[in-house]
């Protein structure tokens, strides 16, 4: 195969991946998504656009409308329903918007459609995959954290590639013979390949450092605890306190890639239970990547070397915003996550920002029941994961409010 097609299709791949990436100066955008007409199911994921407005944020960009469309199930061509889309692109015109990003994971038909229905008024269209790798490429900074992302890409434009491909030989008439476009595919698809064995290869020689310190830690006998949670929980602001590292905390989804790692020292002591006299200790702690719900299997995978030093700790630090009026959603999906990566070590739930709690009664809403009504918010919180059999603990770190006893409590909970 000469040099100039091999080069010839690499730039047509890189201009057909131009079709869903953006200059960061353009910043109208719409967002849309499908409920469906179910009150108690609609109640549970309307907050979905809230959270798809704040990746967009995140990204520095600026939503200027949001559309929902009363559907139970998403349209084969254009996901949110033609007539709708159609509404949607003659507002957009109105108002000079040229980004629309939904919800949901698009196949590579509808995302085809979608561009070409756009094209006219020079808009294109994302999904919220897409949206967070870009986030994820704006805020790498590590070489090993690039290279993931990178093939987190591949994994997501692949077969939206491929499927492009053979949806525009089905409208050219292609289908059945062997042309420029079948042939430029197979190019494509081997160059992505090539591309792939050799960010792993990278990725398993990061991999295989990471083994060497882990050993060197374990033969020195340090400890080390994971600090987990939802994404924009403070797990970043939490490990500042701990360590007297900086890492950076913004208020922001995912403004953490990687893994950052630092020492926490804790005094001599006793141990609460037996009264055995704990010398001082240096624990470390790693605090890495966010979660978010529905993050895709092909992004936690395209994480594993990051993720593997947490994996392997010795106990998780599971931060919740008590102040979120969705966090038991946000919960469930941490404690999902880390059940499809087999981290099951023991696990203590830190109930952060506590001084944002409202004080009061704590009012549940239970349809076609009588509410239940707690003395506070904390009270509900502690109820509701007591059964859970794991350690609670309430918190504030930016108020840095029981931060020592949150120490006593790890030390406590690992096995010297």
């Amino acid at each position: 195969m000469s040099r100039q097609r091999i080069d010839k299709s690499e730039r047509e791949l890189e201009q057909l991946q131009d079709k869903i990436e953006y200059a960061e100066w353009e910043l109208k955008v719409f967002i849309a998504d499908i409920l469906p007409k179910d009150v108690v199911i609609r109640r549970t994921m309307e907050d979905r656009m809230v959270e798809l407005e704040n990746l967009v944020n995140t990204y520095w960009w600026v939503v200027i409308v949001k559309h929902i469309q009363n559907k139970s199930v998403p349209d084969y061509k254009t996901f949110i329903g033609e007539g709708r889309l159609d509404e949607i692109i003659e507002e957009m015109k109105r108002e000079w918007a040229n980004v629309l990003i939904l919800w949901n994971i698009l196949k590579s038909k509808q995302i085809l459609t979608i561009n070409e229905k756009l094209r006219p008024i020079w808009a294109k269209a994302w999904d919220r995959v897409d949206l967070i790798l870009k986030i994820f490429e704006k805020n790498a900074q590590s070489a090993e954290a690039k290279m993931q992302i990178e093939l987190a890409s591949i994994k997501h434009m692949w077969p939206r590639i491929y499927g492009m491909w053979m949806e525009l030989s089905k409208q050219w008439g292609w289908v059945g013979t062997r042309g420029k476009w079948e042939t430029n595919t197979e190019i494509m698809k081997r160059h992505l390949r090539k591309k792939e064995d050799h960010i792993r290869t990278s990725l398993d020689h990061f991999a295989k450092v990471r083994e060497q310190h882990r050993q060197g830690r374990k033969r020195k006998g340090m400890k080390t605890i994971w600090v987990v949670g939802y994404t924009n929980a403070w797990k970043s602001t939490l490990t500042n306190v701990l360590t007297n590292k900086w890492v950076l905390a913004e208020d922001k989804l995912f403004a953490t890639l990687g893994t950052a790692v630092g020492k926490m020292f804790v005094p001599a002591t006793y141990n609460e239970q037996t009264w055995a006299y704990i010398p001082p200790k240096e624990v470390l702690v790693n605090d890495t990547i966010g979660f978010i719900r529905e993050l895709p299997p092909k992004l936690i995978e395209a994480f594993k070397s990051t993720l593997e030093d947490s994996i392997e700790s010795d106990i998780l630090l599971h931060v919740i915003d008590a102040s979120d009026p969705k966090f038991e959603i946000k919960v469930d999906v941490v404690e999902e996550i880390l059940a499809s990566i087999w981290a099951t070590q023991k696990s203590l739930y830190i109930i952060n920002k506590i001084d944002d709690i409202a004080d009061g009664e704590y009012v549940i809403q239970q349809k076609g029941k009588d509410d239940v009504i707690y003395t506070s918010k904390k009270a509900y919180i502690e109820e509701k994961y007591q059964h859970k059999g794991r350690d609670m603990i309430f918190i504030s770190a930016t108020q840095k409010e029981n931060i020592e006893e949150l120490k006593t409590l790890i030390i406590n909970s690992l096995e010297y």
